[in-house]
């Protein structure tokens, strides 16, 4: 069975996107290409558990276990040594990327505190999205009670857009709730 949101962009988001562009080929159609959502740890260095339990919300998040990004250069001012870990990442394709999104879009974000739309200038210049989230308690699948630390993360939407406007338009159709 196909994604929620999956089914709206084929059904819906495409005609409207061709006829908005003028786009003459369906593959001309901007499309994501993959999600990635990493949270940084720099607190890991004195609390090594904390990888532990960051990872596991963050694969209760995404459905998906996250790999572990470890330290590339020692760097003595932050007490960090080279291969220390200090991070965690999940990339999601296919029918995890669409769901993620389906669910980010329409119950993570309407439970941020004072949410007024997210930041229409986390564009990279290719298309591509990011944005930050202070918590990770907004996700309904995170416990309140078992949450030790709240943390932060950040989410990367890469897209086949050329430009940022299309990728915007894209972004705005398939429910981007951006700030005016």
């Amino acid at each position: 069975m196909a994604p929620r949101l999956k089914e709206k962009y084929d059904n819906e988001i495409v005609p409207e996107l061709k006829k908005e562009f003028g786009y003459t080929n369906p593959m001309e159609v901007p499309r994501l290409t993959k999600v990635t959502v990493n949270m940084g740890l720099g607190e890991a260095i004195q609390n090594p558990k904390l990888i532990e339990t960051c990872a596991r919300e963050l694969a209760q998040i995404t459905g998906q276990r996250p790999i572990v990004n470890r330290a590339k250069k020692s760097i003595s001012t932050f007490k960090l040594r080279q291969g220390m870990p200090i991070g965690i990442s999940v990339t999601l394709r296919r029918a995890q990327m669409w769901e993620f999104l389906d669910r980010l879009l329409n119950l993570a974000l309407p439970r941020v505190r004072d949410f007024r739309g997210v930041n229409p200038k986390g564009f990279d210049g290719a298309g591509n999205y990011t944005l930050g989230l202070k918590e990770q308690i907004v996700f309904p699948e995170i416990d309140y009670d078992k949450v030790e630390k709240i943390k932060g993360l950040n989410i990367s939407i890469v897209t086949t857009a050329r430009t940022d406007d299309e990728a915007r338009s894209f972004l705005a159709h398939l429910g981007m709730p951006f700030r005016k």
